[in-house]
C-alpha cells in the first residue's frame, strides 16, 4: 500500500469516527430533550401551570407552579457522587408555603453517606430518637433546643414505609419529601461509567401523592399551632 493510500484511508477512517461521534451527541441531545418533554407533560398532568425554572444546573430540571391553591416545586436530581454505590435519580416535591416551625426539621432515611439534594450533613444538633418515627430515620434540626411538633409529624410518615421515600425537611417557608426515582443500569454504569436510568419516567399519581403528603403535614402542624396559641 503506498503511503499516499494510507494517508487516505487513515483520513477516512478519522472522518468516520468524527462522524459517528458526532451522530451520537446529538442522539443524545434528542434523548434528552424527548425526556425533559416527557418529565413536563407527567408534571403538568398534576401541576397545570408548572414552568421550568431550571437554573442550569447539571443533572438537575426544576419546575415551579400552584397546586391546590398551594405554591410548590418539583425537581429531578441525578446523583453520581463516587460515595454511592450507583448513581440515583432523585425526585423532590416541595409545597412552598409557610409552615408554623421554629427552625429547620429534617428527618433522614438510613443516611450514610453525602448527598446533592440535601443539607441534611451541615445541620448541627441531632434529636433525640422519638416513639412513631421509622427505627431507619435520623431527625436533625439547625437550632437546638427548640420544640418541633413531632407527634404530628410522626402521624404523617405513611408514605415512608414503602422504602422509596428519603428525606422528609420541614422549615417555615415549606415541606419537602424527596423520593427514589431509581438507580442507574448497574451494567452499563459499570462498564462505561454512565448513568442510565432506563425508561424511568415521573408519574403524575405518584407526583400528587407527595403534594398531597406534604400539603396535609404542613395543613396538621400548622392546625396544632393555632389550637395552642
Amino acid at each position: 500500500m503506498s503511503e499516499l493510500t494510507s494517508t487516505l484511508l487513515a483520513g477516512a477512517i478519522a472522518l468516520a469516527v468524527v462522524v459517528h461521534l458526532v451522530w451520537l451527541a446529538r442522539k443524545s441531545r434528542n434523548r434528552a430533550r424527548e425526556a425533559l418533554a416527557a418529565d413536563t407533560a407527567g408534571i403538568r398532568a398534576v401541576v397545570a401551570d408548572a414552568v421550568d425554572v431550571s437554573d442550569g444546573t447539571a443533572g438537575v430540571a426544576t419546575w415551579a407552579g400552584t397546586w391546590n391553591g398551594h405554591r410548590v416545586q418539583v425537581r429531578t436530581i441525578v446523583d453520581t457522587l463516587a460515595t454511592r454505590k450507583l448513581p440515583a435519580r432523585w425526585l423532590t416535591v416541595t409545597v412552598t408555603e409557610p409552615v408554623d416551625v421554629p427552625g429547620t426539621f429534617d428527618m433522614m432515611m438510613r443516611p450514610g453517606s453525602a448527598t446533592t439534594f440535601s443539607n441534611f450533613d451541615h445541620l448541627g444538633h441531632t434529636l433525640p430518637k422519638t416513639a412513631g418515627f421509622p427505627v431507619e430515620a435520623v431527625q436533625r434540626t439547625d437550632r437546638k433546643g427548640v420544640a418541633f411538633p413531632q407527634d404530628v409529624i410522626a402521624g404523617h410518615l405513611d408514605i415512608f414505609s414503602e422504602g422509596r421515600a428519603k428525606e422528609l425537611l420541614v422549615t417555615p417557608k415549606g415541606v419537602r419529601i424527596v423520593w427514589l426515582l431509581a438507580e442507574a443500569e448497574r451494567a452499563r454504569y459499570g462498564v462505561f461509567r454512565q448513568a442510565a436510568f432506563g425508561d424511568t419516567k415521573l408519574d403524575p399519581a405518584l407526583i400528587e401523592r407527595l403534594l398531597q403528603s406534604a400539603s396535609t403535614l404542613r395543613d396538621a402542624i400548622n392546625e396544632r399551632k393555632r389550637q395552642a396559641a
